[in-house]
């Protein structure tokens, strides 16, 4: 294989997905999305660091991303990243990075935005906190 232009992200929608349509009439879509990473500094501290990234779907992707996506929904999203060219009104050149979606999956339940809690109580979507810090493991292994 030459090469691979993947990104895969699971997030959090900041807002609610902004629709538009093009000339002939296909809906374009545009999400802003956060990933959380979380760590322990040099000093025992938790941190967090969040990462915004600009996603972008086309035709039914991006009228499904309308229906049922808010902000705050947990969703995945998978496509090559894009850096596109643009002039801005002083006539300077700037550049925008995005996701183009081509495949989205929606990981809390329908319209729910309460970090994957169904109305019965269980959860759609379990998350797991990764923790880096392996101070606390024994050295004698089993194997």
């Amino acid at each position: 294989m030459s090469s691979l232009n993947k990104a895969m992200i699971i997030g959090r929608l900041g807002k609610d997905p902004e629709v538009r349509y093009t000339q002939s009439n296909t809906a374009v879509a545009t999400l802003s999305v956060a990933t959380t990473e979380r760590f322990k500094d040099r000093n025992g501290e938790l941190q967090e660091r969040t990462e915004w990234h600009r996603i972008v779907a086309w035709g039914r992707l991006a009228e499904i991303c309308q229906e049922y996506l808010k902000k705050g929904s947990l969703a995945y999203f998978e496509g090559p990243i894009q850096t596109n060219e643009w002039e801005d009104r002083e006539g300077q050149k700037r550049y925008t990075t995005e996701i183009k979606a081509l495949n989205m999956q929606m990981l809390d339940s329908r319209g729910s935005s309460d970090g994957g809690q169904q109305q019965s109580g269980k959860k759609a979507a379990s998350t797991v906190e990764i923790d880096d810090s392996f101070d606390d493991m024994d050295d004698d292994l089993p194997f």
